[in-house]
């Protein structure tokens, strides 16, 4: 095989058009250490084929059709030898780091879910927003040379032109500079699209003012691995359109360019130069099309997407036939099967549809033609509260404020979902996230919603860097969840540890038992900690299309009215309830019915929730005690420089003396000769 030259693809100070397309000269006064001294990042990491040493020898499609990695399993695609590196550059150019092609795929291994790389994706259309773009399409295609399913993502943002398209495809290279874009470290395109395929093509149609462009690279694991390149080499095109023609943009010679082309045509879905541009009707005046194709397959030698379970979405094989959600969620219950906290495991609709915190005005998730409908978690909460969170940033005094929504989710207390959802920039990183013990009581039912712009998430956007920032908000949201929880748990239909609320609840459960369109509940009154069983097994006595009126939330609304502090009696004077809402669902069911007698409230329960509680003040005031120490360290560093800058002073000074005494002393001695 012919060596791959590097191609320096910058600006040069020379540009004319010739043979038919735009061909771009360098200036070659600069000596060659110069030259790679003042290399663009083109020719780092996005490595064109050169006709220098003669463009790259192609394989027959139908010897290579026939080769097949060890494994087409994502997690073993990396299992192979790395051969020998190539020798030192010649006398006089500069040593570079390369790229090695197995990097791309231990690059992308950070992402440990599918749905993650595809929200990548989908946060680069979302960052296109500002630039104009209102959609970004998700569906299902098929390669047009062996016919098998592909994944496409396109959008009509401002597009790339040929620089942003290397920048694309290069590491670590992000254009993106504003607070508000979600995308920064310039890995994500590179990881995402590696862990969905083997293989991406991508085409960009761009203007910038009079000058229009088309752009096409394509990163190809198969084609890296199945040449034997030890060198990540990216085939790249660019056209500019001028009137109702379009040329080719040459940067060095027609050779180049049409090897570029033909690796294209060779180890992409299109066969020809006219099906490539065909490619470009669908994206209009400016947008991007991404086509991920040689899709992962799992252990099983089945595509970790399915595609074929529900025509309007796309799910994660894996997740559905595991069993992890059987092991989690025991009840099964319809309620819960259809909530997004279950759904999203598995459905790339449902992820899609919380993934960011704010709705879009003008912008839709077109997921396999239908468009995703946002679900915002804190609009549909019961007995909602927002509570400010005041971090301290390091060891500075700087303050910045955090809105937090709580409250207990619709469907409580049959759907014991729970969990703090932490966005970031708008988009979520953590969800549902359990910060209390899973097999406590307290906090049932209790889900939260924050966006924490002033902790850093780790590169895949799943979760967080584990800073003394993070485990702050942590023991601040556990804090927060268990109080919240034992002020307002019988809202929800559980029974409050305050006497004065639990006294209320039994005399409402004393006055008539509790039944809904004459179906008598229970007799036996489960415990505190057999509340989730309890209401899972009512699940199909009892339709849950129509709400349960718990005459304990009717009595309490005769005896307080509408709007007194209800909660005064239960020492929280600040909190004002409006009209009491009727209890729904299975309130009545925790709220107890007037069958059998009433169990006390189990010692070793509230030994544990008191025991929990006096762990997290004991965490904070930890925390509150580590910065303190680092506080008197830095204070013992700073004053012991000044010690030792105090000792060199004196000593200088003790010198100098010392100086002085003997100078004296010798202009005495020659005043007595």
């Amino acid at each position: 095989m012919n060596p791959i030259n590097v191609v320096d693809l910058g600006s040069s100070d020379e540009e004319e058009y010739g043979n038919g397309g735009r061909t771009r000269k360098r200036n070659n006064s600069k000596s060659s250490v110069e030259q790679q001294q003042h290399q663009p990042l083109h020719s780092v990491f996005v490595t064109e084929v050169s006709g220098g040493s003669g463009p790259l020898p192609l394989m027959d499609s139908s010897n290579h059709q026939n080769q097949t990695f060890e494994s087409r399993s994502f997690w073993r695609a990396g299992d192979y030898d790395v051969g020998s590196t190539k020798s030192a550059p010649p006398q006089g150019l500069l040593e570079y780091v390369r790229v090695h092609p197995k990097f791309l795929h231990s690059n992308a291994t950070s992402h440990k879910w599918a749905f993650g790389a595809i929200a990548e994706l989908l946060d680069n259309a979302v960052d296109e927003i500002s630039n104009g773009a209102t959609f970004v399409k998700v569906d299902k295609i098929y390669n047009m040379k062996d016919n098998s399913p592909a994944l496409l993502f396109q959008d009509n943002g401002g597009g790339m032109d040929p620089d942003c398209m290397r920048q694309c495809m290069s590491l670590g290279y992000s254009s993106k500079k504003a607070n508000t874009t979600i995308g920064r470290y310039g890995n994500g395109f590179k990881t995402s699209t590696m862990r969905l395929g083997a293989d991406v093509i991508v085409f960009s149609r761009a203007a910038r003012g009079s000058c229009v462009t088309q752009s096409i690279g394509l990163l190809s694991y198969t084609f890296l691995r199945r040449t034997g390149q030890d060198d990540v080499i990216v085939p790249m095109v660019d056209f500019e359109i001028s009137g109702n023609q379009t040329r080719p943009i040459i940067y060095s010679s027609e050779d180049d360019w049409s090897s570029n082309l033909k690796l294209i045509l060779e180890w992409s879905p299109f066969a020809s130069k006219d099906e490539l541009m065909q490619q470009f009707d669908a994206i209009g005046v400016h947008g991007t099309k991404v086509i991920i194709y040689n899709l992962w397959l799992d252990d099983d030698g089945v595509r970790e997407l399915d595609f074929d379970n529900d025509e309007e979405d796309i799910h994660l094989r894996n997740e559905v036939k595991s069993g992890l959600l059987s092991k989690e969620y025991k009840s099964h219950n319809k309620l819960l099967e259809s909530h997004v906290s279950y759904r999203l495991r598995f459905s790339l609709r449902a992820y899609a549809s919380i993934l960011y915190l704010r709705k879009f005005t003008n912008f839709h998730i077109i997921l396999r033609g239908k468009p995703v409908q946002q679900y915002i978690i804190a609009e549909n909460l019961n007995f909602s509260e927002v509570v400010m969170y005041r971090p301290k940033l390091g060891m500075t005094s700087k303050e910045v404020a955090v809105e937090t929504t709580i409250g207990f989710v619709k469907g409580a207390p049959v759907l014991g979902v729970t969990g703090f959802n932490v966005y970031h920039k708008n988009r979520l990183i953590r969800p549902f996230w359990k910060v209390v013990i899973e097999n406590n009581t307290s906090g049932k039912s209790a889900v939260g919603v924050l966006e924490a712009n002033f902790i850093e998430p780790a590169h895949d956007k799943q979760d967080f860097e584990r800073s003394a920032l993070f485990i702050r908000l942590e023991a601040w949201l556990k804090h927060l969840i268990l109080k919240y929880w034992r002020q307002n748990c019988h809202l929800a239909g559980y029974w409050s540890r305050i006497s004065e609320i639990r006294n209320m609840q039994k005399e409402s459960r004393d006055d008539q038992p509790i039944t809904r369109c004459g179906v008598g509940l229970p007799k036996e009154f489960p415990t505190e900690q057999q509340d989730v069983d309890f209401s899972a097994n009512l699940e199909e006595e009892i339709h849950l299309d129509q709400p349960v009126i718990g005459l304990a939330a009717s009595n309490m609304q005769q005896r307080f009215g509408n709007g007194p502090p209800l909660v005064a009696l239960a020492a929280n004077s600040q909190k004002k309830l409006g009209t009491v809402q009727p209890i729904i669902g299975l309130a009545a069911a925790n709220m107890q019915q007037g069958f059998g007698n009433e169990p006390p409230i189990g010692s070793s329960s509230t030994l544990i929730d008191q025991i929990c509680e006096e762990n997290i003040q004991l965490f904070m005031r930890c925390d509150a005690h580590r910065e303190k120490e680092i506080g008197l360290k830095n204070t013992i560093e700073g004053l012991e420089k000044e010690l030792e800058e105090a000792k060199r002073k004196c000593s200088q000074l003790s010198s100098h003396l010392e100086s002085q005494k003997k100078q004296m002393f010798m202009k005495h001695q020659k005043g007595k000769a």
